[in-house]
């Protein structure tokens, strides 16, 4: 049985380990810890099976709007999310979405962001944020893979423009 939960302080070791496994590299891992840091509000869940920590989500702040703008909207950006390599495959990956989306809407943030496989996300809602005038920062990254979810219609509109991750993001893309 898989058991969802919020991060622990007992649980960064494992966090990092899963990240590092699961991209094969410790650019992930190093974000997050950055995130951990220097970041208020963040959302990190655990996936637990048994008593080992299995797999990691992280939502941390995300921005649209226009630079220079003063009406900008505050919500959430999906990444990283890693599964131990072990473990893909049993639908751990979603379980960690679902209650993610779960508690940010429960939470009353109006979007979440993601960069990702566009086979992968559209199940849990995510659709090109380019449907509604939102574009990534990052100039090299393909329309299909950027992706919003939006969880408060009222809340978004008007939102258009650019969209950012925090700035620990930068250097990894």
């Amino acid at each position: 049985m898989i058991i969802i939960r919020e991060e622990r302080p007992e649980d960064i070791e494992a966090i990092r380990r899963i990240n590092e496994e699961a991209f094969g590299q410790p650019a992930e891992a190093e974000i997050v810890d950055q995130l951990r840091e220097a970041c208020e509000n963040l959302l990190s869940l655990v996936a637990v099976q048994g008593e080992e920590v299995v797999g990691h989500i992280l939502f941390s702040t995300a921005t649209i709007g226009e630079e220079g703008e003063t009406y900008k909207v505050e919500g959430m950006g999906l990444a990283p999310m890693a599964v131990l390599p072990r473990c893909q495959g049993q639908g751990i990956g979603s379980l960690l979405i679902h209650n993610g989306i779960k508690m940010l809407r429960e939470r009353g943030c109006p979007f979440i962001i993601v960069l990702g496989y566009p086979e992968y996300y559209p199940r849990f809602g995510f659709e090109r944020a380019s449907r509604y005038g939102i574009h990534s920062e990052w100039s090299e990254v393909p329309d299909e893979a950027f992706m919003i979810l939006i969880l408060n219609k009222t809340a978004m509109v008007g939102a258009t423009g650019i969209a950012r991750y925090r700035r620990e993001f930068d250097e990894a893309v």
